[in-house]
């Protein structure tokens, strides 16, 4: 129940937003471009961050470029 918590776990990593085009979905309502973000979870194909609304979310790696701190 990892999700219950997701919020108030460690950063893994820390991504920059890159594009915020995606064909299905409206990513640019909740993302911001240029923007970094903390990931707290990540799957093979999505980065789970909080995002702009101040709600965790799950987006594809795509939308992102890792940023090395």
């Amino acid at each position: 129940m990892i999700h219950l918590n997701w919020a108030e776990r460690p950063t893994v990593k820390t991504v920059k937003c890159v594009h915020t085009n995606a064909e299905k979905y409206m990513v640019e309502n909740v993302l911001t471009a240029g923007k970094t973000y903390d990931v707290k979870n990540e799957s093979e194909e999505f980065y789970f961050v909080l995002d702009d609304s101040g709600k965790m979310g799950g987006f594809y790696k795509d939308y992102f470029e890792e940023v090395n701190a």
